[in-house]
């Protein structure tokens, strides 16, 4: 996790840093449904290779907003699902949401 003097002064910029590309967007979004394997990231999630979402994966990890599960299997299986931290990111997703709707219905 990032410390507080590496982040922004502006609470906008910093929420921007964190969660402000559209893939990161994707994968939240598709966490708040459900916990999810790499594999349905790929499927749920159209043109995004292999290495921009384990590259993405990890940062959100990084950053405390999701949790990864490992399970001792052969071949192991890995889970993703947000952390509470990233839970409390619904409201500005559902925000997001309707602002779009809204804005598709207006076009």
């Amino acid at each position: 996790m990032l410390t507080r003097e590496e982040l922004p002064e502006c609470p906008v910029a910093t929420t921007v840093q964190l969660i402000g590309n559209k893939w990161k967007l994707l994968i939240i979004r598709n966490l708040l449904n459900k916990p999810q394997r790499f594999t349905e990231f790929s499927k749920t999630i159209p043109g995004i290779s292999k290495k921009v979402l384990t590259d993405n994966l990890r940062a959100l990890e990084y950053d405390g907003l999701i949790e990864r599960e490992v399970f001792a299997e052969v071949p192991p299986r890995v889970v993703y699902s947000l952390s509470p931290l990233g839970n409390s990111l619904k409201p500005i997703l559902d925000a997001m949401w309707d602002w779009g709707t809204e804005y598709k219905n207006n076009i």
